[in-house]
């Protein structure tokens, strides 16, 4: 007489093999050698605000080259007295190191757009990485308070490529400082007060262009 197997009634389901390779990725303890996953939003933040930085930087060299060879030169973004390109590119203010404060920003910026290719290609970077380039941004935004002090009350012009380097230092300087802490509570309540703090910077530097230009603006009223 034949038989009909049946199911072993002690044969278990089967289940993932615990022996699978897993994620080994280290956590993120906020060591300086701890990898730094950003997001590609963050990434590509970075990139087009060095891209921008890197496009101002070099148009400047640029027409500063036009007018070492060109005293009579006009530069592109002399617009009129006080956007005047041309009035500051020749002061020594532009020439803090002996050479066109421009070619700092060229190398400053490249080094930027790189970091953005990376952190956009989810490439994770070393915290020290991150915190030299915030030590770097710092240096410049020291620089950029210094030469927007320099052309308000001492060369009495704005350049308006200057002022786009103005604009883009500062967002890389927080994204950069915001990648030095661990994910935590406490480090997402310091990059939401740095993020509050650009748009009061941005407000400063507006009215003291208003302030000191007003008997400029007024007459374009």
């Amino acid at each position: 007489m034949s038989t009909t197997p049946t199911a072993d009634v002690n044969e278990q389901p089967s289940t993932p093999d615990d022996s699978a390779p897993h994620d080994t990725t280290p956590a993120d303890r906020g060591g300086l050698f701890d990898r730094v996953d950003v997001t590609r939003g963050t990434g590509l933040a970075v990139l087009i605000a060095g891209t921008i930085g890197l496009i101002a930087s070099a148009t400047l060299s640029i027409e500063r080259f036009h007018l070492f060879t060109d005293p009579n030169y006009t530069p592109s973004c002399s617009i009129n007295p006080i956007i005047s390109c041309g009035s500051v590119m020749v002061t020594k203010q532009a020439a803090i190191f002996g050479f066109p404060n421009p070619l700092i920003g060229i190398a400053a910026f490249s080094v930027i757009v790189v970091t953005g290719v990376l952190a956009t290609a989810r490439v994770a970077l070393p915290r020290w990485y991150w915190l030299g380039q915030a030590l770097g941004t710092t240096a410049g935004f020291v620089m950029i308070n210094w030469l927007a002090f320099q052309a308000l009350y001492r060369i009495h012009a704005l350049c308006l490529y200057c002022i786009v380097v103005w604009i883009v230092t500062p967002i890389i300087l927080i994204i950069s400082i915001g990648r030095l802490f661990a994910d935590s509570d406490r480090a997402r309540e310091v990059r939401s007060w740095m993020w509050v703090l650009l748009p009061v910077w941005y407000a400063v530097v507006i009215v003291a262009i208003g302030v000191e230009f007003w008997d400029y603006w007024s007459t374009l009223i």
